[in-house]
């Protein structure tokens, strides 16, 4: 806790370089799916964040209001989210992929009264229709007095007289001035809330705050990357999740570094987009999610093999346990053998990396490594005893840290219940993923502690059960649940996504099934594996197992909201 100091994070994000030779550097690059691209230096972007801090003061937007955001990849995102927090407004972003009622759902818990949205934005070469939603949204939570939209697409789109304001126009009226004093907070203020899916119910809004949030993702970036002054940052996340804050917009900005922010589909027109962007940025650092490596491994290496990839000197993975088979790929045919890769374990409530390898740790593919500095990380039984080496157990933090979310706003008890219920005697924070360390101390992240699956006896890992999948070259990608079953407590269920040009087919499903048992054991050897198109996932690329089996079972399916289809 900083109770007492006083700060604001764009003082660190953007003003500080205004006195120094950063200020003319790049902040930003951008490019659209399109192909269209634009950039801010330091300079530019504190003139744009002014402009807009003072056009929401002019619809009334004050200290401690909070101002949610819907909008696709595109620059007036990040100038939206940086000028709430330089008025001392605290933003709520919502990924631009939601539906209505996941919009208008966080709109009401936020109590927003306004919204900063756009006509569309482009994916896969089609414009989509976020004003129209909005609308919807805005019909279903009448807190919302005042709409600004960006004009992105061009598409027509319904504008309420009154209520809806063109960003455009806006920022062009006397009202947006380029002088806007960065309001003094309280360290312990709120800077944002970002929602997170739940299980049952509705998500759940976790609330950072500006001095935490500001030392711990700025401190883990410089380590973590090695961040030098002349690198350009790719994080190739969506500003709408916890990536996209912390390693999108506020670590690398207090760190004065150039990041690239791209608005499509990694695949689109072709598979070799990203390395594309890469050669033509001279792009030094690529932090992805494995769902992406995987989509990518889908097409080979030869769309990667005709590029020049020689800028890049480090690699990062985040978002999920990344499979050995993944971590060669990438290791090997992005990396070229020379990169290292972070692999980073961390989560929307931690607000930056908690266990991550440092450019120089020996690295094991799989492992998340080691603690990141003044953490102190173990795995336990359900009374709070550590369990031997290479057994798995509930992954705890036993101290806290500064980037640690303060609450769930407006229910402080789940945030206790949820979070520090099970450890309350020892005051240890519990993750909810189920982990092993091995002799070395390197921590491996399993999954979530509801995909560790029982079979007679035995636990075992959806993600090991996984692994074993995609090591089949059929494979790109594998969910792995437990189905009850009188005998043996459960019995696994996969459904796996083949390479293209692979069909599925009972011979196939056999030999699947025999390359587990050979990989792992009889243990793990699926009852039924299902072939598919594609898996329920968040935007961060975590596959939501609990909706596969939900279907399996016929059950309620739960909150979908944070899908990202």
């Amino acid at each position: 806790m900083y109770t007492g100091c006083k700060i604001n994070i764009v003082a660190n994000a953007i003003d500080r370089h205004l006195v120094s030779d950063t200020r003319n550097k790049l902040a930003l690059i951008w490019e659209g799916e399109p192909g269209d691209m634009r950039t801010f230096s330091f300079f530019a972007l504190n003139r744009e964040v002014s402009k807009f801090g003072n056009v929401l003061k002019a619809l009334g937007a004050k200290k401690g209001d909070v101002i949610t955001i819907y909008m696709p990849q595109i620059p007036e995102l990040i100038i939206a989210m940086l000028a709430c927090a330089k008025i001392g407004a605290a933003h709520s972003v919502i990924y631009g992929g939601f539906s209505v009622e996941a919009l208008a759902e966080r709109i009401s818990d936020a109590k927003s009264n306004i919204l900063v949205t756009a006509d569309g934005g482009f994916r896969r070469g089609k414009p989509t229709d976020l004003k129209n939603i909005a609308n919807e949204a805005m019909r279903r939570s009448a807190t919302i007095l005042s709409c600004v939209v960006v004009k992105r697409t061009g598409e027509e789109c319904f504008m309420e007289s009154d209520r809806d304001f063109w960003y455009h126009d806006l920022m062009s009226m006397p009202i947006a001035s380029a002088k806007c004093e960065t309001e003094v907070m309280d360290a312990e203020d709120t800077l944002f809330i970002l929602y997170t899916s739940g299980t049952t119910g509705k998500p759940k809004g976790l609330v950072h705050t500006h001095g935490g949030y500001t030392v711990y993702t700025s401190t883990t970036f410089r380590y973590v990357f090695d961040y030098q002054p002349e690198d350009r940052w790719w994080c190739a996340a969506d500003p709408g999740w916890i990536t996209g804050h912390s390693y999108i917009v506020y670590a690398p900005m207090i760190n004065g570094a150039t990041t690239i922010l791209y608005e499509g589909a990694p695949n689109y027109p072709y598979p070799n987009r990203w390395w594309q962007m890469i050669e033509k940025y001279g792009i030094n650092i690529l932090y992805t999610s494995p769902t992406a490596i995987r989509g990518l491994m889908r097409f080979g290496s030869s769309w990667a093999e005709r590029h020049d990839l020689s800028s890049l000197r480090l690699l990062g993975s985040v978002g999920e346990p990344i499979n050995p088979e993944a971590w060669k790929w990438y290791y090997e045919v992005i990396g070229q053998k020379r990169c290292p890769i972070m692999d980073t374990w961390w989560q929307t409530e931690t607000g930056g990396f908690m266990i991550t390898p440092l450019p120089i740790t020996p690295l094991k593919p799989g492992s998340a490594t080691k603690p990141f500095f003044g953490n102190e990380i173990d795995v336990v039984d359900e009374s709070g005893k550590s369990v031997k080496s290479g057994e798995e157990g509930n992954l705890v933090i036993k101290n806290p840290w500064p980037g640690m979310a303060r609450t769930i706003m407006g229910d402080p008890e789940q945030y206790i219940d949820k979070y520090w219920k099970q450890y309350k005697k020892q005051g240890w924070y519990l993750a909810g993923d189920s982990a092993k360390i091995d002799e070395a101390g390197y921590v491996w992240i399993i999954g979530r502690i509801d995909d560790v699956l029982k079979v007679s006896g035995y636990r075992l890992g959806s993600a090991e059960i996984e692994s074993a999948l995609v090591s089949h070259p059929a494979v790109t990608e594998a969910a792995a649940i437990g189905l009850p079953d009188k005998l043996k407590g459960n019995i696994i269920h996969a459904t796996v996504i083949l390479a293209q040009g692979i069909s599925g087919s009972p011979e196939l499903e056999n030999e699947l099934k025999s390359h587990v048992n050979n990989e792992i054991g009889p243990i793990a050897k699926p009852a039924f594996i299902v072939f598919a198109d594609s898996l329920p996932k968040t935007r961060s690329g975590k596959i939501m197992r609990r909706i596969i089996k939900a279907k399996v079972l016929g059950e309620d399916v739960g909150d979908l909201t944070t899908l990202e289809d």
